[in-house]
């Protein structure tokens, strides 16, 4: 079971969870030992399968740090916090959490999109 890490300490994944917004991005990063990345490349692959197959998944995109890093990124978009709710409470996703090796350390944080005028739209 990996150890999870908030990235807002005064905003969690579970108070996140609550909220009845969309559309989301998740971005989720992981730290594993160097040893450990093959295997956590399987499992995520795995979760990553499950999850595609769930309402309101949009899409997925993993990226690692360079250079051996043991860091990688997720970024998924989701339809919904509601369709995120759903997809990770479900039973077959949450058993395979057990799969990630004892050295990750996970931080998800649910974000939407915000326009920045001149730089970037919503």
């Amino acid at each position: 079971m990996p150890n999870i890490v908030e990235m807002d300490r005064a905003v969690t994944l579970s108070d996140q969870l609550k909220s009845e917004e969309g559309p989301v991005v998740l971005i989720n990063t992981f730290v594993v030992a160097p040893e450990d990345a093959d295997r956590l490349l399987a499992t995520w692959a795995a979760d990553a399968a499950i999850m595609k197959a769930q309402p309101g998944f949009i899409s997925t995109q993993l990226h690692r740090g360079i250079a051996g890093s043991g860091v990688f990124l997720n970024y998924a978009v989701w339809q919904s916090v509601a369709h995120f709710r759903a997809a990770f409470a479900d039973p077959e996703f949450r058993a395979r959490l057990a799969d990630y090796p004892e050295s990750a350390t996970v931080s998800p944080h649910l974000f939407r999109k915000i326009e920045v005028s001149g730089i970037c739209v919503a």
